[in-house]
């Protein structure tokens, strides 16, 4: 579909109608009761006016609960990341789209020239969006005995560390692939202790799974908790034998590092686990896998209820 029939991306009763058909299937519910009837739209009312618009701005979506016990005034933003936000919806949009369409992400400087906002909006904008891209929850990996492909990698520099040679230094990162639903999930982890990354791998991953790692001991304990643990020995140059490999994980971090260092160029320990869940959410819904950008902002779009991110929130942790 053109960009020019998608009305959405320009126009701003279009984007809440859009927003609308995605969130509201079954039609408007009233986020502070959950009733889904007695509601009406409210047509025409516009926001306070002020000195530089005298008529005040059209309020887009706006509806009434008509039950006695609420009566609250409500929007499809409300309780979204995009609650209390004074970008345009359209806006919101256009960002979810560019991220999702981005294969190694897009920085918070380009959307700020693209979507021409402030680049303190921009930023803001994208580790919301990230939050819409975080799963938890999901069922184990490996469910019915399929293969889990567990990996770690080091990025950029631990705080209060200074670089040095060998990778103690460096912030540590956990992932997991399930091969047969194609899906990835990472973690930041503190040191690479079986004390540490046992419990992870345990609470995220099915006891029938096939488990495949490289050599590295920290992973032997793994046939004591799992149906089969497969290594490959790349100290010896050995990267597959059969089906036994980590090429899935490795093309993912091969993807994660190009992205940070290409793109964000430098990501504290305290944002990393939404970039992490920005990658793992793009690897998970790929073209491989028979997702294009429209469906995948669309899966992004779904993630938005319940997960309002503040300002202050964002930038402490």
């Amino acid at each position: 579909m053109s960009v020019l029939n998608r009305s959405h991306f320009y126009d701003e009763k279009a984007a809440f109608a859009y927003v609308e058909s995605i969130l509201w299937p079954q039609g408007p519910v009233c986020p502070h009761c959950g009733s889904m009837d007695r509601h009406y739209k409210l047509e025409g009312v516009r926001s306070k006016a002020n000195q530089t618009n005298p008529e005040g701005v059209e309020r887009f979506g706006l509806y009434k609960c008509g039950q006695k016990e609420c009566r609250k005034q409500f929007t499809v933003r409300k309780g979204t990341i995009f609650e209390e936000s004074h970008c345009p919806l359209h806006k919101w949009l256009q960002a979810i789209h560019l991220i999702c369409s981005s294969k190694k992400g897009i920085s918070a400087h380009q959307l700020h020239r693209v979507l021409e906002v402030q680049y303190k909006t921009a930023w803001f904008l994208s580790h919301r969006i990230r939050e819409a891209m975080r799963t938890g929850g999901l069922a184990p990996f490996g469910g019915g005995g399929g293969p889990v492909e567990v990996d770690e990698t080091f990025i950029g520099i631990e705080p209060g560390q200074k670089k040095r040679g060998g990778t103690h230094h460096k912030m540590k990162v956990l992932s997991l692939i399930d091969r047969n639903t194609g899906r990835a999930r990472s973690f930041v982890v503190d040191d690479l202790k079986k004390e540490t990354l046992l419990p992870i791998i345990k609470e995220n991953v099915a006891k029938e799974a096939v488990m495949m790692t490289d050599e590295a001991t920290v992973y032997f304990s793994l046939r004591d908790h799992f149906s089969q643990h497969e290594h490959v020995r790349h100290a010896i140059k050995e990267y597959s034998y059969g089906p036994i490999t980590t090429n899935r994980v490795e093309g993912y971090f091969s993807v994660f590092k190009r992205g940070m260092k290409g793109t964000y160029q430098h990501c504290s320990k305290k944002h990393l686990h939404r970039y992490l869940a920005e990658f793992d959410f793009r690897f998970s819904n790929r073209a491989a896998r028979g997702v294009d950008d429209t469906n995948r902002a669309t899966k992004a779009l779904l993630g938005v209820v319940g997960k309002r991110l503040m300002y202050r929130d964002s930038s402490e942790a």
